[in-house]
């Protein structure tokens, strides 16, 4: 038996340590924090949405960059075989909207208490509170890694399954691109991603705390258009998040660059726009219909107390202030021009996006170790033999619904069978 050692606890680490004992390894787990899947345990608002149920045309939709690096990893180890562990370790799931899949009791630390009871019934060795300090190299070579207390574990293979930059506070505080540069690998740039937008306009913190279900949105940047997308957005304090909002902020962080002075990402040329379309299910012409249905029935009162049957109380005002049509105005006095530029208004509102909020706030990270640098195949690097290394320290990242996790669970697994073979 070859002794495998795999340096970070979290979603690939663990399921690395799967693979790598189902090899016959033997396997070392290392991790600094105080127990294992300690991001995993914030995922999907504790509620760990583990994978998607979608078929594979789906997941590759939905992964934003490098997505055929994945193919030997997803179809070696797919979202099904995923949810066949989980369930066989004790862990039953349920599919939601989506596709995404979470477990039964909707409590993330059932995930990690079912990878705990494989990884012992396998007998992995867990290291916890042991931060490692050093890969070490010979001639090209892995010879083990070195603790922070001095202490060198030796061997011939090594796993770095370290995270990103997101969710400090758990971990992730960029390990693994030093170790892969100190190895010298190349690492692409590192910007938050599924991250909120902060925008220019006041009137977003007016309506701090307000959910919209059914919009849909556009992030057009000068004449080109990065993103549309339908779903659920939120409005905060500093601009916009939700899912639909993290989900377009995946394309943003594609297309902006780096603010070193504030840690951000701003656009590279033209101003970045964000538009709203609150009726999506209604053309221009539908709406005015119901515009001028909601008028009729509301003819005598002033345009302020007129929208109750259109927006949600917190969102009155605000479009009051948009559409510019004087609050205390009877509806009756309203032009059809008026109501029709109203119209517009309600399915095209504009926010400037100034940047992402940081790494605190990102679910993942967008950037990492330079995939031609790795054996697809393999997870093996091609300038280190016996170093490998999983999940989101790779250059990979996708939308939300379960697609970063699978990434993490069949890139973990190829580089822990692989291992040492």
């Amino acid at each position: 038996m070859k002794k495998v050692l795999i340096v970070g606890g979290g979603a690939a680490g663990m399921m690395a340590a799967i693979g790598a004992a189902d090899s016959g390894n033997k396997v070392c787990l290392i991790e600094k924090n105080e127990k294992l899947g300690k991001k995993l345990f914030l995922t999907g608002k504790g509620r760990c949405n583990v994978t998607n149920a979608g078929d594979a045309d789906t997941f590759f939709s939905n992964v934003c960059t490098n997505n055929k690096f994945l193919y030997s990893a997803f179809y070696g180890y797919d979202n099904f075989a995923v949810m066949n562990f989980l369930e066989q370790a004790g862990c039953p799931l349920k599919t939601e909207r989506g596709g995404r899949v979470f477990p039964i009791s909707d409590h993330s630390s059932d995930v990690i208490a079912a990878f705990g009871r494989e990884l012992r019934k396998r007998g992995v060795e867990i290291l916890l509170n042991t931060e490692v300090q050093e890969v070490l190299t010979n001639e090209g070579m892995i010879t083990g890694v070195r603790l922070q207390d001095g202490k060198i574990l030796y061997s011939e293979c090594v796993i770095v399954c370290t995270g990103g930059l997101s969710y400090p506070s758990t971990g992730s505080t960029g390990d693994g691109y030093r170790f892969a540069k100190e190895t010298g690998h190349r690492v692409t740039e590192c910007v938050p991603s599924l991250v909120p937008f902060e925008v220019m306009e006041s009137w977003c913190s007016k309506l701090m705390g307000l959910s919209l279900k059914n919009v849909s949105v556009r992030l057009i940047c000068g004449s080109e258009e990065w993103y549309q997308g339908f779903g659920e957005m939120l409005f905060t304090h500093f601009g916009v998040s939700g899912p639909l909002i993290l989900s377009a902020s995946s394309f943003y962080g594609k297309k902006g660059k780096k603010d070193p002075a504030k840690k951000q990402n701003f656009p590279e040329r033209e101003e970045v726009k964000l538009h709203i379309d609150l009726k999506p299910a209604l053309d221009a012409e539908q709406l005015d219909k119901r515009l001028l249905r909601e008028f009729e029935e509301n003819k005598n009162r002033q345009f302020k107390n007129s929208l109750g049957g259109l927006f949600p109380a917190k969102l009155i005002p605000v479009m009051v202030e948009l559409s510019g049509i004087l609050p205390e105005r009877k509806v009756n006095d309203i032009t059809r021009e008026e109501r029709r530029a109203f119209g517009k208004r309600i399915k095209d509102i504009s926010l400037t996006v100034t940047g992402v909020r940081g790494f605190s706030e990102a679910i993942i990270t967008k950037g990492g170790i330079h995939l031609k640098e790795i054996n697809a195949s393999t997870m093996e690097s091609k300038k280190v033999k016996g170093l490998y290394f999983a999940g989101e320290v790779l250059d990979l990242d996708a939308l939300t619904g379960g697609f970063n996790l699978q990434i993490a669970w069949s890139t973990g697994y190829l580089a822990g069978s692989r291992a040492c073979r």
